[in-house]
């Protein structure tokens, strides 16, 4: 079952400021969430309603989970340093 992928604006902005080999290796982390949205190692964020992390590298990529209609909605990407704030 294939999960319905979306990036939001923010997101399609950190990706596209990110180097060339970077920006590869995170897109495809991204394109496997639409096979499996829970990956081994990714990890639900406390205190963030339904927000998962999933680490490529030094970087992050937090996204939400729609279960119901099966969307998974990747909302930021970033150096670990970064994300958080």
């Amino acid at each position: 079952m294939r999960w319905q992928l979306r990036i939001g604006p923010r997101a399609e902005r950190e990706l596209a400021s990110l180097p060339d080999d970077v920006r590869r290796r995170i897109a495809r982390r991204i394109d496997a969430l639409q096979i499996e949205p829970r990956p081994r190692g990714c990890q639900k964020l406390a205190g963030h309603d339904g927000v998962y992390r999933l680490r490529a590298g030094d970087y992050r990529i937090l996204y939400r989970i729609a279960d119901v209609v099966l969307v998974v909605m990747v909302i930021r990407i970033g150096p670990r340093r970064d994300i958080y704030r």
